[in-house]
């Protein structure tokens, strides 16, 4: 009959006998064996922690729960979750160039990934049950940007299933605002490695799937005046005249968005930037948005031209505008447009051409050349809800053009 001891105490036919010297009580172990067997032959089990952590005997169900909570992982903090998302990328971009992706997937990397990348939007946005903690905001910012953490996880995009892209992009987009102090570090990142945005940017073109995430993360990047200036002074600014036409609706718009934000948002490094660059910027700003763009482009590209003239600090860029015969030409032929929203808004910037005080000569001649046919126009021209400002900024452009007399120019000269 064969005897078992457990823990030092052989049990035999129901009953306890005392060890033998070379059966003894571990601090830390539960051992299982046989008297048949030899010391070598024991099996060993080892727990963490002293078995009198325990209440009750190892036979007390009521206890699994306790013993459970021995096991449990312990929670990572959010800087962990960074540098085990950090670790991951790196695993995936191994050096085997023999089919990564295959690879990773089979060991598990990206599902991995796609779960550390949810577990980072739940600590900068919070969930259903909690609120986003400052202190694990501040944590996860950190060590985000810490070590390289953006460029990595813009390459594995392709990787990542939808909704670890679109957490992705949340994160991207969150993190531009979340500060260290009173310092914005992604702004500091940014400024250290604009190669980055050039990513971001190349990366609109590419694949339509993931163009969305690229302009999702870029929207919110160029909000830092640093970004914006590298953006308008680089190559990059060219691709945002093919991006606002591409014939995917919703990347085009964000690619409009994006623009807008380039021209409209830091207005001192704007007013620099077409200062230097007027000639380059309109003439291509003419001929491939307000003369040969689409419906959609010519309507865009009209409401941000008027917005960008009539803001304050582009005064000296709008005066060189409105005096070019070339440019009020444009905005007449677009006032001819058959669709009455392209037609509203080459109007706010006609009106530009008639207020200006020191007209030249050339732009008076059409004007009075083409009364006629542009009062006929102003009279149908009305918007679809009653606009007061529009009516009457309608009335002072028609006076004005209605006293304008080619005599009076030709006795003022001398």
């Amino acid at each position: 009959m064969r005897d078992i001891w457990i823990g030092g105490a052989i049990r035999h036919g129901g009953s306890d006998l005392p060890p033998s010297s070379k059966h003894h009580r571990t601090r830390s172990h539960l051992r299982v064996g046989s008297t048949t067997t030899s010391a070598d032959e024991e099996i060993s089990i080892t727990f963490s922690g002293k078995l009198s952590s325990f209440s009750g005997n190892l036979g007390n169900h009521g206890s699994s729960r306790r013993m459970k909570g021995l096991f449990k992982q312990k929670p990572r903090t959010p800087g962990e979750i960074v540098r085990q998302t950090r670790d991951l990328f790196a695993l995936s971009e191994s050096e085997d160039e023999i089919d990564v992706t295959r690879i990773s997937r089979r060991l598990g990397v990206v599902a991995e990934m796609c779960r550390n990348i949810r577990d980072l939007k739940s600590i900068l946005y919070g969930n259903s049950e909690a609120e986003p903690v400052p202190e694990a905001c501040l944590s996860l910012t950190q060590e985000f940007f810490r070590e390289d953490t953006l460029r990595p996880l813009i390459k594995s995009l392709p990787k990542l299933d939808l909704e670890a892209r679109k957490d992705a992009t949340q994160i991207v987009a969150n993190l531009q605002k979340q500060q260290v102090g009173s310092r914005l570090v992604a702004s500091e990142y940014l400024e250290s490695n604009l190669d980055v945005i050039d990513s971001l940017v190349e990366g609109i073109d590419r694949d339509h799937e993931l163009a969305l995430h690229y302009t999702g993360m870029l929207k919110e990047c160029v909000r830092h005046q640093v970004v914006a200036k590298y953006i308008l002074e680089s190559k990059n600014l060219e691709k945002f005249f093919d991006y606002v036409q591409l014939p995917y609706f919703d990347v085009a718009t964000d690619a409009s968005k994006i623009f807008r934000e380039l021209l409209t948002r830091h207005k001192s490094t704007v007013s620099e930037y077409l200062a230097k660059n007027y000639e380059w910027f309109f003439a291509k700003y003419n001929t491939r948005l307000l003369e040969k763009g689409s419906y959609f482009t010519k309507r865009q590209a009209s409401k941000l031209l008027g917005d960008v003239l009539m803001d304050r600090s582009n005064s000296g860029v709008m005066v060189k505008y409105v005096s070019s015969l070339d440019n009020l030409r444009i905005m007449m032929n677009l006032m001819r447009e058959p669709t009455k929203n392209i037609q509203l808004e080459a109007f706010h910037v006609f009106k530009l051409f008639v207020a200006n005080e020191e007209k030249p000569e050339d732009i008076v001649a059409i004007l009075v050349a083409n009364r006629i046919k542009i009062l006929r126009l102003f009279a149908e021209l009305k918007p679809e809800k009653e606009d007061l400002g529009f009516e009457a900024d309608k009335v002072l452009v028609v006076n004005e053009i209605a006293s304008l007399s080619l005599m009076d120019l030709r006795i003022a000269d001398p």
